[in-house]
């Protein structure tokens, strides 16, 4: 279980960083990014939720790292639907450094709960096979 274990770190660390990015870059420079403070204060508020609750994964799920690890694939697919509509929504407002920003998280998000539906079911389909 070392693998998952260290996708639950790298996904805590991924939300803790753009708790940082929303919470705190993009609020100060609201005017360089076009996405309303209240929006990114909520987002940021998600990712650190998010963060915490993959470093709890990380500490406290043994026998069922597989089913933490699909709760947490799924909670970040609905977090880039989400930060879809507020892009679409706020479409006239953003700048094209938003949009790049935005675009760079939903890619990075998606990627990063690819890896994480792939390891619960690859490791499990390893166990299962001894």
């Amino acid at each position: 279980m070392n693998r998952p274990k260290k996708l639950f770190l790298i996904d805590a660390l991924g939300a803790f960083v753009s708790a940082l990015c929303l919470g705190y870059l993009l609020v100060r420079f609201e005017h360089l990014f076009g996405m309303p403070k209240n929006v990114l204060y909520v987002l940021a508020s998600i990712a650190i939720g998010f963060s915490i609750n993959s470093i709890a994964s990380w500490a406290f799920a043994k026998e069922s790292w597989r089913r933490a690890l699909r709760i947490i694939a799924i909670a970040n697919l609905l977090y880039c639907c989400i930060t879809v509509v507020l892009v679409l929504y706020y479409w006239q407002y953003l700048t094209a450094l938003g949009l790049a920003y935005f675009m760079i998280e939903i890619i990075l998000v998606v990627l990063l709960s690819y890896a994480e539906f792939r390891n619960s079911l690859v490791f499990r389909v390893h166990l299962d096979k001894k």
